[in-house]
């Protein structure tokens, strides 16, 4: 399928024909990388990184956290 680049504001932009973001399996709001390769540009849907907060808080040990920090004394309205 054809189609033209064009300026959209201060960018290039091209637009998809729906029926190719259904055929490729994409929905509009999704994120996507960009990939040059070749003198090619590619789209590629991101890699979902799904966190597991039990297995987040888990790994939560000594070595691995901070002291109370110092910001310095109250200079306005804040709560003590």
């Amino acid at each position: 399928m054809e189609t033209v680049i064009r300026k959209w504001g201060n960018s290039p932009a091209l637009r998809l024909p729906t029926a190719v973001l259904k055929e490729a399996g994409y929905q509009l709001e999704q994120k996507v990388d960009l990939v040059v390769s070749r003198g090619r540009i590619i789209i590629q849907p991101c890699k979902k990184i799904e966190y597991d907060l039990d297995a987040l808080v888990s790994g939560i040990h000594a070595g691995n956290t901070h002291d109370e920090v110092s910001v310095g004394r109250p200079v306005g309205n804040e709560a003590l």
